[in-house]
């Protein structure tokens, strides 16, 4: 699949916003703690996926119901979906000046007929884009960092009616964003998040 950037300004993927704001302190000072450890951008891009892969539980998982979109809150509060994940995983990156995308995917809820956008991170070395979900490991998902051939937590089945959507955004979508912002808890996300873009 070829990735479709929303802009063609690479500097838009690496701004700041309200969602990713990776000028805010917390962010600010996990980066600096993270790339104190690590001598380049590769390694440096790695260690944070895994740190927020691993060390901030997917909200589902963990059963918590609080509901996080801004990435200094997802790693303040070290909880949130794959979205909120991905806001974070997209700030930590951006704060060492490594471009970064948000891009989505259509998958089939776990227990039902449904589906739901699932979010992810590109990432861009050398002239390339590489797509990232720091979604969190579980069984029956092993996603891990990868710039030769991707290793996402789940591959879309089209017989499925899932879908791997091309577009990287520099902002994340809004119908995502809004529904995040807008959901009093996570059981009242799991209702209200976009069954596709």
């Amino acid at each position: 699949m070829e990735l479709i950037q929303q802009t063609p300004d690479l500097s838009a993927y690496l701004a700041a916003d309200e969602v990713i704001d990776h000028h805010h302190p917390v962010v600010r000072s996990t980066a600096a703690r993270l790339a104190s450890r690590v001598m380049d951008s590769y390694t440096y891009a790695q260690t944070a996926y895994e740190f927020v892969r691993d060390s901030i539980p997917h909200s589902g998982d963990s059963g918590d119901p609080r509901v996080t979109w801004r990435a200094s809150d997802v790693l303040e509060q070290r909880t949130g979906i794959c979205h909120a994940k991905a806001h974070a995983l997209a700030a930590l990156l951006r704060a060492e000046d490594i471009p970064t995308a948000l891009c989505y995917q259509r998958l089939r809820c776990d227990d039902s007929d449904g589906h739901i956008v699932h979010g992810l991170v590109a990432v861009r070395f050398g002239g390339a884009w590489h797509r990232q979900d720091p979604r969190g490991n579980k069984p029956g998902v092993d996603a891990r960092f990868s710039l030769d051939g991707e290793r996402l937590a789940w591959v879309p089945e089209k017989e499925c009616n899932e879908a791997d959507y091309p577009v990287l955004y520099a902002v994340p979508h809004p119908v995502v964003l809004n529904a995040l912002q807008a959901a009093p808890d996570r059981e009242a996300l799991w209702k209200t998040l976009p069954t596709a873009l």
